[in-house]
Order: structure tokens, then C-alpha cells, then sequence
């Protein structure tokens, strides 16, 4: 055969067994939807799995708790970058109010140590945090996530194993119910029936027996990220209370107990009245 001839070949004969294996599986989804159909008509009965229904009910719930954990964590870690670079910013826009005031004063020392402190905040969260935060909790998350693809597949074959079954089952139930003179129809209808009935059921226990497994290890596998999750919070809150404790050296003794008197909003509500005084803020 020459080349040209083989390509001939390959080019007509591909498609042909590619249709015909679209086709083969195109009626089988056309037969399935037509037994659904039926179904909700009442005129083939539905097989009710409830031991199935419960596991099937108790999975869903998980899946939807797992998805949730994986979205919140994220908008955790982004939330935690976003607001300590937001602080940064903020320190150095205060810095630049004091400095350009006064660079002596300890207003202006203190946002200097402020601003020098968040910084360092900032940088440590990226450096010591981010990558700890993704290995055990994002990474964790994520692989939990990607079994569940995989695990709906099974319960969507399932499914469709089902109505073939119900289908077989009708199916076998008419030809008894009203014989026919060809003698193969009751035969090839009971092998039919029961090739469905144990794919179904083959599928169906190994469903009804993996799923409440499968939710039995959930909290085992969380738990060293809940653990982590937990010391990444409080390494971060220690490290932010250290950094910021050292620049309250710079105010005046008295500034804590003015604020925990009251004293401070005070004194703000004063200089919000001269600015309101000013002629070019409203005033007279």
C-alpha cells in the first residue's frame, strides 16, 4: 500500500470508529433519558437507595464545607497581605505628616519607629508566613479538593449503572408478564437484567462502603493544618504586639492613661473645632 493510500486510510477509517463509539454512547444516553422519562411518568419503577441517599446527603455536605474552607483560607491569606502592606503605606504617609512638621519631635521618632516596625511586619509575613500558610493549609486543601472530581464521576457512573438496571429490570418484568412465541427474548432479557443488576450493585457497595470512609478521615487530615493555622495566627499577632509595644517608648507617660480616660477624643474634637474656625474649612 503506498503512502498516500495508507493516509486515505487512516483519514476515512479514524472517523468511522470515532462515530461509531459517539454513537454507541449516544444511545445509551439517549436510552437513559428515556428511562428517566419514564420514571417520572410512573411507568418504569425508580430503585430508592436510601443508605445511599444518606451517604450520598452526608458527602455533598462535606464537599460543600471543603470547597468553603479552601475559598475562606484564601481570602485569609490575602486579607493578611493586603492589610499589612495597606499598613505600611499608611506608616509612611504618617511619617511624611510628622517629618515635614517636625523631624526632632518624638511624634515624628515615633512614626518613624512605626513606620519601621510594620515594615518590618510586612516583610516578615512574606517571608515567614506565606510559604509555612501554603504547605500546610493551602496545599492540604487543595489536594482534599481534587479528590472530589473523581469521586462525583463515581457516583455520576453509578447513576447511569442505575437507570440501566431499572431499565432491565422493566424490561424483564413485561417479557414474563406477557411471553412471547421467540423463545430467546425471556433469556436474553434475564442475562441482560442480571449484567445490570451487578455493575450496579458492584458500584453502589463500593460507594455505600468508601464515602462514610472517606468523611472518617477528614479530621485526621485537618488537623495538623488547623494546628498550623492556629500557631501561624499567634506567631503573627506576637510579632505584630512586640514590634508595635517598642515604639509606644516614643509618646509621653501620661498619653495611656489620657486615652483610657477619655481625654485623647477630647482633644481630637478640640482640633477638629480650630480646623472648623479656619476660613478656608467653612469658618467665619
Amino acid at each position: 500500500m503506498s503512502r498516500a493510500a495508507h493516509a486515505c486510510r487512516t483519514l476515512w477509517v479514524d472517523p468511522i470508529f470515532v462515530k461509531t463509539m459517539s454513537w454507541t454512547g449516544f444511545k445509551k444516553s439517549l436510552n437513559r433519558a428515556g428511562t428517566t422519562v419514564l420514571q417520572k411518568t410512573g411507568q418504569i419503577e425508580r430503585t430508592v437507595d436510601r443508605e445511599f441517599a444518606d451517604e450520598e446527603s452526608k458527602y455533598r455536605a462535606f464537599e460543600k464545607e471543603c470547597q468553603a474552607l479552601q475559598k475562606d483560607s484564601k481570602s485569609y491569606n490575602d486579607a493578611m497581605r493586603a492589610m499589612t502592606a495597606a499598613q505600611a503605606r499608611l506608616a509612611e504617609t504618617i511619617e511624611s505628616f510628622y517629618g515635614a512638621a517636625d523631624r526632632t519631635s518624638d511624634s515624628a521618632m515615633a512614626s518613624h519607629a512605626f513606620k519601621n516596625a510594620v515594615q518590618d511586619l510586612d516583610a516578615s509575613v512574606q517571608r515567614e508566613l506565606e510559604a509555612p500558610y501554603r504547605t500546610t493549609i493551602m496545599e492540604p486543601l487543595g489536594k482534599m479538593n481534587a479528590y472530589f472530581p473523581i469521586v462525583n464521576e463515581h457516583i455520576s457512573k453509578r447513576n447511569k449503572k442505575l437507570l440501566d438496571y431499572d431499565a432491565a429490570r422493566s424490561k424483564l418484568r413485561k417479557v414474563i408478564e406477557k411471553p412471547s412465541d421467540d423463545p430467546t427474548k425471556l433469556p436474553k432479557a434475564q442475562q441482560e437484567h442480571d449484567e445490570a443488576k451487578e455493575v450496579f450493585e458492584l458500584l453502589n457497595d463500593q460507594l455505600i462502603g468508601e464515602l462514610p470512609q472517606l468523611l472518617d478521615l477528614r479530621v485526621p487530615y485537618f488537623d495538623p493544618s488547623f494546628e498550623a493555622m492556629i500557631r501561624m495566627q499567634c506567631k503573627f499577632a506576637e510579632e505584630g504586639y512586640e514590634k508595635l509595644s517598642a515604639v509606644q517608648r516614643y509618646f509621653a507617660d501620661n498619653v495611656r492613661d489620657d486615652y483610657a480616660a477619655g481625654q485623647l477624643d477630647a482633644q481630637v474634637e478640640g482640633v477638629l473645632q480650630e480646623m472648623k474656625e479656619l476660613s478656608i474649612c467653612g469658618g467665619n
